[in-house]
Parts: structure tokens; C-alpha cells; sequence
């Protein structure tokens, strides 16, 4: 018994001497503003960085044309996200991950995977702080009387890689590349006071600052030994994550059923899990929120690899009658099965359906033929009425991706 090994010490971990935050700016030539290619490099090379506990740190303001604050317009949910149209990592001037669309990709993600104590740190970073108000626009502590606002965005909820690779990284370069949307409407909510009020404020978001903080650690003598004698026989470090992958359908089809030929992937990016959801013209409107979904009242949806299904079952949903505990309980399951740890839903139910009726598709487990070939992606759904004008579909897919770095050379090479 534990209560009786009188003589064992407490193990200290001392391999890790010295951890301090530095911190990186964009190139001086480069801008901010709108359709500016932001580019943040860490030049230095013999270092020994964590990326998975770094984070983007932001500061800008929040104002009308005329220099004023406006009252009605306000950041939506996950607003940071919104105003970029896509980031990337790099490892050796080679391409780690890339994410498309971050706004829509980590709405989806962050729905499916925070829990209401997570969102309570979250509220730093430009989500609200509690879910309540998921959906809704961000409160008074975003943006101050000034127009002010600053977050700190982590970079293990915007990339794939930061979030399943939480090892160090030594001697590489490492390049983060963001790309400013071309208007900042869809991280914008404006709120009208009444009938006469229909025009939305003429507002602009302007960032000052934006730089990545990053932390250096300092090995042990004992352990940098051993790491340098690893170095020296040049082995290949594996890189293995799951990314995120978002694909949109924009002006679906006026009808009530559709069939959507996603993509077809190779062997090792075949999909894990797949999260659909569509939007009834909310982009690039600021009177609709761009973290909000919409269900269309769908009534069936499956995901095809080849030719295996999934759900097996229809869902047999019917949103008009509150029939979507099917739904749900795909949602709930999904942090279960994705970290192998209790679920703690960050949506109820009904919050479930006024802001993100989600379908969340797991195919983690798959029969050999799936395996063994490429994979043609496809979705197929339908609702209870035709889908209404310029309406959006998402289909972010999740899926495995590796890469081998060697630290001696500086090659890196995706593994196929």
C-alpha cells in the first residue's frame, strides 16, 4: 500500500532548467491592414521552443470613421479568428499546417471541444466568457470606452499541430504566416434599436500590435548531453498531429436534397472525424454573427468514404418538433472519443440548437477497405423544406497528418 512506502522520495523533474517567454515581431516592412500577408519569423536557429504553449497577442481599436466609439457594433464570438482569412505554420521554410478560413474552423473546433471551464480562460482571447452568450457579441470588457481592445490568442486553438504536438522543437526556424481578410465584417455583430434604425456603423478594425510569444526552455546539462548525442547520429524527429481541414459549399442549391463530393483523400489524410454545418448568409454580413449556425430543419445527413456510411442509421431529425437528441448526442460524444476523456459539453441543448446545431460525425474507427485505398469524401443531406438563397455549407475535416524534421540538417519532409 501507498500509506505504508515509507521511503520513497518525491521524483523532482529538474531536466527543464529555465523557461522565458520571447517575444517576435512581424518583418518592419509589413503591415496590418486588410489583404496585408503578415509574416512572423523566429530567425534563430539553436533554440529549443515549445509552439503548443505559445500564443498570438493582439492589440488594435474599434471605432467608427469619424474617430468615435460606436455603441451598436461589436466583436462577435471568436472575433481574433474572424479577421484573418488564413494562417499558416512553417518548420524550415516548409508548410507544417494550414488553416483556412479560421474564423469558421475554430468556431466549429472550439464548439465541439471546450468545456465552460476552458471558456472561462478563453474569454482572453476573444471568445465571451461564458456560454450563455456563445453566439452573441463579446461584452464590455473587450473593447473599453476608448475603442480599445488587446487578446491572446493560443496557437493550440487555432492549428492542429499546436494542439496534438506538445513536444519542444530545437534547432529550426519557425515562420508564422497570417492573411488579413479583405473586410472585417464577419468578426463584427451590429445591433439595430428599432425600425428606424436599418443602417449599420460605417466601423473599422485597426491592429497596432501583433506579435507571437513563444517560449524558450533551457535543458539540464545531463539533458542536453543526450539530446546533443542524438543529434549527432541524425535521426529524424516524427511530427504527428491531426489537422483541420475546411471545406465550404457557398450558394447551395434551392432544394431540400443535396449531395456534396467533398474531396477525395490519400491514405494517410483519410478523415477521423467530420463536423458539418450550414449558415444562412451570415458572411460578410454584420447583422447576422458569423459564429452562429443554422439547421435548415435538416432531417438526415450521412458521410460516405466509398462506399461505407456514416451514421449506419438515419437520423430521422425533425427540428420543428425538437426531434434532434440524435444530434446532440453525437456532439456530447465527441471529446470522449477525440480525448479519450469524460465529455463536458460546452453547449446545452437548447443552446445547442439557437446556435450550433452541428452534425459531428466520428469514422475514427474504420474497416480495412477504407485503409487501404484513397478515399472519396462525400455528404449527403436532407431537410424538411428547400434551403433557403445563398445558403453556406461547412465540412471541416479532421484528419491525420505526419511530417519527420532532422535537427542536424534542417530537412523536413512529410511522411507518406
Amino acid at each position: 500500500m501507498d500509506v505504508l512506502d515509507l521511503l520513497h522520495s518525491v521524483p523532482f523533474d529538474d531536466t527543464i532548467t529555465h523557461m522565458e517567454w520571447h517575444t517576435h515581431y512581424p518583418y518592419a516592412s509589413m503591415t496590418l491592414n486588410n489583404n496585408d500577408e503578415i509574416r512572423i519569423p523566429i530567425q534563430q536557429q539553436d533554440l529549443c521552443v515549445i509552439p503548443s504553449m505559445s500564443y498570438i497577442y493582439v492589440e488594435g481599436t474599434l471605432k467608427k470613421s469619424d474617430g468615435s466609439v460606436s455603441t451598436k457594433t461589436k466583436f462577435t464570438s471568436n472575433a481574433f479568428a474572424f479577421l484573418f482569412d488564413e494562417m499558416r505554420y512553417e518548420l524550415n521554410a516548409v508548410e507544417i499546417d494550414r488553416v483556412r478560413n479560421p474564423g469558421i474552423t475554430s468556431t466549429l473546433k472550439g464548439i465541439s471541444s471546450f468545456t465552460e471551464a476552458s471558456l472561462k480562460y478563453m474569454g482572453n482571447s476573444g471568445w465571451p466568457s461564458s456560454s450563455e452568450n456563445i453566439g452573441m457579441t463579446l461584452d464590455s470588457s473587450a473593447v473599453d470606452s476608448k475603442g480599445n481592445f488587446n487578446f491572446c490568442v493560443p496557437l493550440n486553438t487555432l492549428f492542429g499541430f499546436a494542439e496534438d504536438y506538445r513536444k519542444a522543437i530545437v534547432n529550426a526556424r519557425h515562420e508564422l504566416v497570417l492573411i488579413r481578410s479583405s473586410n472585417d465584417k464577419n468578426a463584427l455583430k451590429w445591433t439595430s434599436s428599432g425600425e428606424s434604425d436599418k443602417t449599420p456603423d460605417d466601423v473599422t478594425v485597426k491592429i497596432t500590435k501583433l506579435c507571437w510569444r513563444i517560449p524558450y526552455v533551457t535543458l539540464s546539462d545531463k539533458q542536453r548531453i543526450a539530446l546533443l548525442k542524438h543529434l549527432e547520429r541524425g535521426t529524424s524527429i516524427p511530427v504527428e498531429y491531426r489537422s483541420w481541414e475546411l471545406y465550404e459549399y457557398t450558394s447551395l442549391p434551392t432544394a431540400s436534397k443535396h449531395s456534396w463530393s467533398v474531396k477525395t483523400a490519400n491514405q494517410l489524410e483519410k478523415p477521423r472525424y467530420v463536423i458539418v454545418a450550414f449558415q444562412d448568409n451570415r458572411k460578410n454580413d454584420v447583422q447576422k454573427s458569423s459564429a452562429v449556425f443554422d439547421h435548415f430543419n435538416l432531417t438526415n445527413l450521412k458521410l460516405h468514404l466509398n462506399s461505407v456510411s456514416y451514421p449506419y442509421d438515419d437520423l430521422k431529425l425533425d427540428f420543428d418538433k425538437n426531434h434532434y437528441a440524435v444530434l446532440y448526442d453525437m456532439y456530447v460524444r465527441f471529446q470522449e472519443s477525440y480525448y479519450l476523456k469524460p465529455s463536458q459539453p460546452l453547449l446545452s441543448k437548447e443552446k445547442f440548437k439557437e446556435y450550433a446545431p452541428i452534425v459531428v460525425i466520428d469514422c475514427s474507427k474504420q474497416n480495412e477497405y477504407i485503409r487501404s485505398a484513397p478515399v472519396d469524401i462525400r455528404v449527403e443531406f436532407e431537410t424538411g423544406k428547400d434551403v433557403p438563397s445563398n445558403a453556406s455549407a461547412y465540412c471541416l475535416i479532421i484528419h491525420d497528418k505526419s511530417f519527420e524534421y532532422e535537427p542536424s540538417t534542417g530537412r523536413v519532409h512529410k511522411t507518406v
